[in-house]
């Protein structure tokens, strides 16, 4: 905190004090705060973004993020607000994201980049330009531009790699998505000319990272200054840039410096968050089921921060081969009682609409019998999100029956 120049620490904070925060910051208590799927944009805006992942096992990440704070959410409904209101938008952020479309011009950066890339296919770009204005809609598949070009990953072909260039670079915006396949529209059809031609909210490459390591910052809700994930997607941001960001930040006021017992480094929030911060530490949170956490979950960015607030230690194993897996393939973090209690195996058999639960792994030393109660209104819930009727309990999980 600044006051009169000068740079005040606040401590020393308990772990659980900071847990309570957090949960209280993400909704992750009670329903209060997210009692509609209308507010849903409201939290995107507060946090600056979520993860998108297309697997679906038991939903999306973006759509596993939010269930866990809004009850009222349902499997695929973020769509409404991406593909039919458009108060969101797909962008490149903390990898594939999804942000509020009046973000929209703080991506200027990070478009330019990609503007080189089409003016050297400046033929292609026109042509797929030409084709969007008479279709409105298209898919890499609409056209026959067999030549492959480096992109990314490896070679693809020039029709892909060309929409998803114009994509990144802001002349083209995801007009809607069937399974893992993307169509795009033309980004001046469908972004609200406000936002198509407002400056970015920065001048200089200084004023962009203090943008983006505050927005980060708010994205999980307290953060340290240290090598981490959730730097991610921070468009050349290298250590000494984030130190300088900080820096300037503390001496501006933007956020605050905070020290937590048996943490060795400092955290940080933003001042806006301060009295939220003091909140959760004076009262007591309500609610009393659990939550499925998304495992790409904005809580979960930073996952040596949450091992040291938490005790709960977590790898998302999807890209681990079977073989080294310690869990399994698709396991996502349970939520109760301020703490991180274990981990659970999902799966959804559409034809039946039944919600299977395969596998629970509880932390050491918790006694999950516990949490049943707690266990059992939380898979309810997650049940009715979930587009199911019935919920299947496997022998491995016999605690629950």
């Amino acid at each position: 905190m600044k006051k009169a120049g000068i740079i005040i620490t606040l401590s020393s904070f308990s772990k659980a004090d900071i847990r309570k925060y957090l949960i209280t910051y993400h909704h992750l208590s009670d329903d209060s705060a997210l009692q509609s799927i209308d507010q849903v944009a409201e939290y995107i805006r507060k946090v600056g973004c979520i993860q998108y992942d297309p697997l679906d096992v038991v939903g999306r990440n973006p759509d596993l993020t939010l269930q866990s704070r809004c009850a009222a959410y349902s499997k695929g409904d973020i769509d409404q607000y991406l593909y039919t209101e458009r108060v969101l938008f797909d962008v490149w952020d903390k990898n594939m994201s999804i942000c509020e479309v009046s973000d929209w011009p703080s991506f200027k950066r990070f478009r330019e980049r990609y503007l080189h890339w089409c003016h050297e296919h400046q033929e292609t770009i026109d042509a797929i330009s030409a084709y969007l204005r008479e279709h409105e809609t298209a898919c890499s598949s609409d056209f026959v531009l067999e030549e492959r070009v480096d992109w990314h990953y490896g070679p693809q072909r020039l029709a892909k790699a060309a929409l998803e260039a114009m994509c990144y670079a802001g002349l083209a915006v995801v007009h809607h998505k069937k399974g893992t396949r993307r169509y795009y529209g033309l980004a001046d059809q469908f972004i609200p000319e406000p936002y198509l031609s407002a400056p970015a909210p920065y001048t200089t490459e200084e004023e962009f990272y203090k943008w983006f390591v505050l927005r980060r910052i708010n994205s999980i809700g307290i953060l340290w200054n240290r090598q981490s994930d959730a730097w991610l997607g921070i468009n050349g941001l290298k250590s000494q840039d984030r130190n300088r960001a900080f820096e300037a930040l503390l001496h501006e006021g933007r956020i605050i410096e905070i020290t937590v017992e048996d943490i060795k480094h400092p955290l940080y929030l933003s001042a806006t968050n301060i009295e939220i911060l003091k909140s959760a530490t004076e009262h007591e949170l309500s609610g009393n089921t659990a939550r499925i956490i998304a495992p790409l979950d904005n809580l979960m960015w930073d996952r040596k921060l949450i091992q040291d607030l938490f005790g709960f230690e977590y790898t998302w194993e999807v890209y681990v081969p079977a073989a080294k897996r310690k869990y399994g393939y698709y396991i996502l973090p349970v939520l109760c009682d301020q703490q991180l209690i274990g981990r659970i195996e999902l799966e959804t058999d559409k034809s039946s609409k039944t919600l299977i639960v395969k596998h629970f792994w509880p932390q050491p030393e918790t006694n999950i019998l516990d949490y049943r109660e707690q266990l059992l209104s939380g898979l309810e819930r997650f049940k009715q999100y979930n587009l199911c009727d019935v919920i299947e309990i496997r022998p491995d999980v016999l605690f629950l029956k």
